[in-house]
């Protein structure tokens, strides 16, 4: 079976490629319920999967020289609703009921999920085609404030200097 070429994406797909490479960043990981306040670093390996209708990202988080956080997220575009879908799958555990959604403004890309715990956001701002930010914040269940939780700046690296994934 043959891919279609990402030219013949519709344009909501193809902004997902944005999110595609091998990234190495920086964080700041905020206290929260989960884990201690403090820096972390982070490798981020994404990658189009069936032409580019969806991009899969591998992502791993070290604190002091140990991995401290995994997750496999799968991003796709539904055309119907013209929403950007995030299916996240994380060492965590927590199995998810439904994807997070959300849309572009511009070049900053907001996904939102909700679940009896409370609800999260992402947010991923590309300064240009080799830098983006990402923070993730969180409202608990029964509360109107969001909390930050990690915010970091990534840069694009050679694949080849991401290990282990």
């Amino acid at each position: 079976m043959n891919a279609a070429p990402f030219s013949s994406l519709s344009t909501g797909h193809q902004r997902l490629q944005a999110l595609v490479g091998a990234w190495r960043g920086e964080e700041e990981v905020a206290a929260t319920q989960w884990t201690d306040a403090g820096m972390a670093t982070a490798e981020v390996l994404a990658q189009p999967e069936f032409g580019g209708l969806f991009v899969v990202q591998r992502y791993r988080q070290r604190r002091d020289g140990t991995v401290s956080f995994g997750a496999h997220n799968v991003f796709g575009f539904d055309q119907q609703n013209g929403h950007v879908t995030m299916h996240q799958f994380d060492s965590m555990g927590f199995v998810p009921a439904s994807p997070a959604t959300g849309t572009w403004n511009e070049k900053e890309l907001v996904l939102e999920r909700s679940s009896p715990r409370g609800a999260a956001r992402v947010t991923y701002g590309f300064d240009d085609t080799d830098t983006y930010r990402m923070q993730l914040q969180f409202k608990p269940a029964g509360s109107d404030a969001w909390q930050d939780m990690v915010s970091g700046l990534y840069r694009r690296v050679s694949p080849s200097s991401i290990n282990g994934f």
